[in-house]
């Protein structure tokens, strides 16, 4: 009897990076966003790290900061709390969360890659590019 050997589909994911002074390009990777078409899936996990964050700039206005964390972890669910972003398809969600910013968070560009389990690769993701 042979072992069928799970499908491998297409996920994109994006770095979320604290930059506290945008005009000198230093960030900290503070969290990840994940998307899987085929499984429908749209998640971001994240790391709030005060002391490091600190290091880098003590005016860090961190309940700023973690209020915009909860905000793309909404808009990642989906519905009425994610606002009108929230209430778009989970592609055109990911697109919003990835696009180009030029305020304390940012996220690095879209990569692409491929996997079995979008949540599992979310969690080797994060643990290796944040904490």
């Amino acid at each position: 009897m042979k072992l069928m050997k799970q499908e491998r589909h297409v996920f994109e994911y994006a770095v979320i990076r604290l930059v506290p002074r945008v005009e000198r390009e230093e960030f900290l990777n503070i969290g990840v966003v994940l998307y899987c078409a085929k499984h429908k899936f749209l998640e971001m996990r994240y790391h709030v790290e005060i002391e490091k964050w600190y290091m880098m700039d003590k005016q860090v206005e961190v309940d700023e900061v973690i209020a915009h964390l909860k905000s793309f972890k909404e808009i990642c669910m989906g519905g009425q709390a994610g606002g009108t972003i929230g209430r778009l398809d989970r592609p055109d969600r990911f697109r919003w969360l990835t696009a180009t910013r030029s305020t304390i968070l940012q996220t690095s560009k879209v990569h692409l890659g491929l996997c079995e389990d979008p949540e599992a690769t979310l969690s080797q993701l994060f643990e290796q590019l944040v904490l």
